[in-house]
């Protein structure tokens, strides 16, 4: 039987280069790659990279999928771990914790709702900080999978395991693409809301016994908003990659609000959550032994022990939670990898969900000493297994970092959006999307990024370096990467259109 789907006239497989390049594999008798190809086609996985989608073929209208994929995406273990950092790690009681996650959250979560060569410099970097958050939310997840294991005892093997499972689902999804991701999306919260409303059911009457803190500091409260700044406003750099099938004449409003909602709802929720719980973890014995070691996931399998194997059963949903950030983000670095490197235009998108991390062969020595050989699409895994055994260092330095430079990217879009193409969409011209001839240098914004750290450095506050000015106030590198941003991008900016008489 025919399939309904008409690979030969699809504009994706002509578009990409996939007609052209594909029948060549013909030759060398590796046609089946060729054949393969095809199926996977008619099977609805999605081939396109980063070339523009067509007006004609941007006809989806349901704007609501925007906000599942944010809900789901920051509907994990990982939203709640950043806020057991305000107590555990800042010393702030629940209130001021709660205080600082609900307002620099509705802050932050404004700038994701909302240059040709030059553009490769924040890719690389947007992959650098896209891995991270993959390795990080392996942790989490391998911790939680692995707290539900009591017969494995080798802590390194048992978060292993935990990695590869929750790795491979996120490399399924995103292996799919758009429709795929969507789908898994729009449902992948629902399991999740429904554990944390458990524990917080089962565990709830021990959150009044936070031990007293000590009053707030300005040092703290802006280090830990910094902390949470780069948590959310990284998503800025990709979040206009899953709104490419969207009909153009939706209203910017409308999509503001779904990604807004989609990002604030879950990230204030989970991470007050958190900070309540770490707050008392420690007065609770059965809690402050599952937490040891800043295991979130023992922590979360410490709270659902009162309702006994289904406890168990729920932390495993939870430990499968951030597959939906993973996948998302292994979506977006499928299309950064043929920004940073254009020739892999040609490539189809969904090979790079495989190569996007490259190929990982690790031994993984079981208790009853047999090897079990595990290949899976990910350098992110052994990064992961590393970082499992410090993951409040790993968890404060990545995200203080990336804040930085999140932030300053930003204010730069703001500029150029807002300021230079004068708020207006027409201003973009798609046809010279691969032009470099008519599109900007980059150079204006890739000074503006380098520069900025002149003042960053001195601001910044991290384990291993305290800036200056930084001693006095408390980490505001991601303040004050968004300020020296807007003013120098502006001159910059306009010098170099005045020299190349050209937006």
């Amino acid at each position: 039987m025919a399939s309904p789907y008409d690979v030969e006239n699809d504009k994706t497989f002509h578009e990409t280069g996939l007609a052209n390049s594909l029948p060549a594999l013909d030759s060398g008798g590796r046609g089946h790659s060729n054949r393969w190809a095809r199926r996977l086609l008619t099977w609805g996985v999605e081939s396109r990279g980063i070339q523009p989608v067509p007006p004609e073929e941007r006809t989806d209208t349901q704007y609501h999928k925007i906000f599942f994929i944010w809900l789901s995406a920051n509907t994990n273990i990982l939203s709640f771990s950043a806020g057991t950092l305000g107590p555990v790690v800042f010393g702030l009681g629940l209130r001021d914790t709660c205080l600082v996650v609900v307002f620099f959250n509705m802050l932050c979560c404004l700038l994701p709702a909302y240059l040709f060569y030059g553009v490769i410099i924040p890719c690389i970097v947007n992959l650098v900080v896209m891995i991270g958050f993959t390795v990080l939310n392996s942790i989490l997840g391998g911790q939680a999978l692995a707290s539900v294991n009591g017969k494995l005892n080798v802590e390194s093997l048992r978060h292993s395991v935990g990695i590869v499972i929750v790795d491979v689902i996120a490399l399924l999804v995103s292996f799919c693409g758009y429709k795929v991701l969507n789908w898994y999306e729009r449902i992948a919260w629902i399991p999740v809301v429904v554990s944390f409303i458990v524990a917080l059911a089962v565990g709830g009457k021990h959150l009044s016994n936070a031990h007293m803190a000590e009053p707030a500091t300005a040092s703290a409260v802006l280090s830990f908003a910094a902390t949470l700044a780069g948590f959310v406003v990284t998503w800025s750099s990709l979040s206009s990659d899953f709104t490419t099938y969207f009909h153009p004449d939706v209203s910017s409003w409308k999509m503001f609000f779904y990604s807004y909602l989609g990002f604030f709802l879950p990230l204030a929720t989970l991470q007050c959550l958190g900070g309540a719980v770490g707050a008392v973890a420690m007065n609770v014995p059965a809690w402050d032994a599952g937490y040891a070691g800043g295991n979130v996931g023992g922590l979360l399998e410490a709270m659902l022990q009162p309702v006994g194997g289904f406890g168990k059963f729920l932390t495993v949903l939870l430990s499968l939670s951030v597959a939906g950030n993973i996948a998302a983000t292994f979506y977006s670095i499928t299309l950064n990898i043929q920004v940073v490197i254009p020739p892999l235009v040609i490539v189809p998108r969904y090979v790079f969900s495989i190569f996007a991390t490259a190929v990982y062969v690790g031994r993984i020595k079981l208790k009853s000493d047999c090897d079990l050989t595990v290949a899976l699409p990910s350098s992110v895994v052994p990064l992961a297994i590393v970082g499992s055994t410090r993951f409040y260092d790993t968890l404060t330095n990545f995200l203080g970092l990336i804040g930085y430079w999140a932030s300053s990217y930003a204010a730069i879009i703001l500029v150029e959006h807002l300021y230079f193409r004068k708020n207006d969409a027409n201003m973009y011209n798609l046809k010279h999307w691969n032009d470099p001839r008519r599109l900007p240098s980059g150079i204006a914004a890739v000074a503006t990024g380098l520069l900025s750290f002149a003042l960053i450095i001195p601001s910044m506050e991290q384990v291993w370096f305290v800036g200056p000015i930084a001693k006095t106030t408390g980490d505001i590198g991601f303040e004050v990467a968004f300020g020296i941003s807007l003013v120098l991008y502006i001159p910059l900016r306009a010098l170099e259109i005045r020299l190349r008489d050209s937006l």
